[in-house]
């Protein structure tokens, strides 16, 4: 998604209803909101004018009126008791409603996103993607309080003041509306125009964001190449570029301030120069004059924040469409509607005439690839880069739909039981495990997320990881940090063992466990290993060749085509196979065919 704001094609109407979808839950407060506002608005114009029926009774010297001014002056007391009772009682309500309703915007949001293809968090940063949450649930709570704050009071007030107006003197009436309508088609016009140096703005904030950040993220790199200098000049270059759009768009900023105050000279000067002269005719009393500037101050007011309201409108659409198009994106793998259920799963896996074409550059990846994996058998899949393996682990766990072709387990297609099925029934172990910010016990337990802690600390005995869990200061309630950032990667490896163990699904995928270890660590994991592959289907991609020699097949595929397959005596013993050159090279061997 652009990461530029189009303002020219807001989809206004996407957004309202998803934002609907959780606002209607909360319905009553919203609309009680709305009345109250309404009715506050309604009576910050009809109280001055019990204010100039005030005056008018005080002006005409009379005591016989005394009682009733006291009645008006009362009057003026409860309408300002109920207007207050009103509008806090609304501003209570709507700090219900808001917190509600973000808290369900996000869960809304999250709960959709969560639930989209393996591929469409490849293509978005995970950082992007929570800004845009934000960004969804902030816009909302920007057009509320635009709407309850500015936007009814501007439509009320300003409709209310000429319709006042106009039952006590018509012309002052027709001066004030051709005033309203002046004032706020020149705001729209001059707003819309600007809007390209807002997004212009925008984006120079962000560049000047992501070089801060790129910039002080690698701030090592900076400083063994020596790079200090030439990060200055190239980081300055972008604030320097942000300054000068900066600069612009306040200037015009400064320009409707300029257009505004204008406007707002001309009608005080217009409306006082006629009620001069009219009251010198006797057409009009001083309490009329002084309820006109009343008016007037208030109306100016409003309309002052006119333009705020335009931009704040385009802003809070804009911001809200990025999450809005994530929601009305269809997920990329989709559970069938008559679904089946794996149940008691043995672990036979069959990949019958599979083909798989990878989308994005038109690759074709698998070609009529078929491979039965027997319930209970332990094989490896062995080729070099870009030969098919993850691609196969991705299929197998169906993070990627198929071209043609089917995937069975236990003679189920996969593609007929729901992805929460049949990842229930696989335990994946990756080469270099993430972790959650959480603690031990949490991220040993999300293996299986019903699991007590007796189970957890034995999942983490046969891993071999209770040793150094128990060496540290809070245990097994350790958080771990980022991504487990805080853990050594052999410390990483056995948690996501200890994970698989805990779970004990019927079919396991190892990502090779130990490729990137040390000797000792990765003595323990293979140790961890043998208790975690007991009586499963175990399916190992490859990378190091001596940790797969007692596997029970070895599979070899390049170009997405099994080319050897066999037990590693036979297939080292092949002259001229695949397998014996990979194996040569890794043992120590010389390939002569490499140049």
């Amino acid at each position: 998604m652009d990461k530029e704001k189009d303002y020219s094609n807001l989809h206004r109407g996407l957004v309202l209803r998803y934002f609907w979808q959780v606002v209607k839950r909360f319905k009553i407060s919203f609309f009680t909101v709305i009345i109250s506002t309404i009715i506050t608005a309604g009576l910050d114009i009809y109280i001055p004018l019990q204010f100039l029926k005030l005056w008018n009774v005080l002006s005409s010297n009379s005591f016989d009126l005394i009682v009733r001014a006291q009645h008006i002056v009362i009057l003026i007391f409860i309408l300002g008791f109920i207007r207050l009772i009103i509008k806090r009682s609304s501003g209570f309500l709507n700090s219900y409603f808001q917190a509600n309703v973000l808290a369900g915007l996000r869960k809304q949001s999250f709960s959709y996103m969560i639930g989209h293809a393996h591929s469409f968090f490849a293509d978005n940063f995970g950082g992007s993607l929570t800004q845009k949450i934000n960004k969804y649930a902030k816009a909302f709570q920007r057009l509320m309080d635009m709407l309850v704050d500015n936007g009814i009071p501007l439509i009320i007030r300003s409709i209310g003041t000429v319709i006042a107006i106009y039952t006590l003197i018509p012309k002052y009436a027709y001066i004030l509306a051709i005033f309203c309508f002046v004032f706020l088609v020149t705001a729209l016009i001059y707003t819309r125009c600007k809007l390209k140096y807002d997004v212009m703005a925008a984006l120079s904030d962000t560049k000047t964001t992501g070089a801060l950040a790129d910039s002080i993220s690698n701030h090592s790199s900076i400083q063994l190449f020596a790079g200090h200098q030439h990060e200055e000049l190239r980081v300055g270059k972008v604030i320097d570029n942000q300054k000068d759009i900066t600069s612009i768009n306040w200037y015009l900023w400064d320009g409707l301030i300029f257009i505004q105050s204008f406007y707002i000279i001309i009608i005080e000067f217009i409306i006082f120069w006629t009620a001069i002269n009219d009251w010198k005719y006797g057409l009009i009393t001083l309490p009329i004059i002084v309820l006109l500037q009343s008016y007037l101050g208030r109306l100016s007011e409003n309309l002052w924040s006119f333009a705020g309201i335009v931009r704040v409108f385009y802003d809070s659409f804009s911001d809200a469409q990025e999450m809005a198009l994530i929601l009305d994106t269809p997920y990329g793998i989709q559970d069938s509607k008559n679904l089946k259920i794996l149940k008691q799963t043995k672990g036979e896996v069959v990949f019958d005439n599979v083909t798989y074409i990878y989308d994005k550059n038109d690759t074709k990846v698998f070609d009529n690839f078929s491979l039965t994996i027997p319930a209970g058998q332990k094989i490896a899949i062995v080729g070099t880069s870009g030969a098919g393996k993850s691609t196969f682990v991705n299929l197998l766990m169906r993070l990627f739909n198929l071209t043609s072709g089917r995937v069975m387990i236990d003679g189920v297609d996969i593609s007929s039981i729901s992805q929460k099925n049949l990842r229930e029934e696989i335990s994946f172990v990756p080469q270099d495990p993430a972790l959650f910010h959480r603690t031990l016990m949490d991220n040993i337990r999300y293996g299986r997320r019903d699991a007590t802690d007796e189970e957890v600390k034995e999942a983490s005995r046969l891993a071999n990881c209770d040793k150094f869990i128990d060496r540290l200061p809070e245990g097994y309630d350790t958080f771990v940090g980022e991504r487990g950032i805080k853990l050594s990667g052999g410390e990483r490896q056995r948690v996501a063992i200890a994970r698989a163990i805990l779970k004990n699904a019927p079919i396991l995928i190892l990502d090779e466990a130990t490729s990137a270890l040390d000797s000792e660590s990765e003595m323990l994991i293979q140790e961890a290993l043998q208790n975690l592959i007991k009586n499963k289907t175990t399916i190992v991609i490859a990378h190091r060749l001596s940790t797969i020699r007692t596997m029970d097949r070895i599979i070899v595929i390049e170009n997405g085509k099994i080319i050897e397959d066999d037990n590693h005596d036979e297939l080292v013993g092949k002259e001229g196979g695949i397998y014996k050159r990979l194996w040569d090279i890794q043992s120590g061997g010389f390939d002569t065919s490499i140049e």
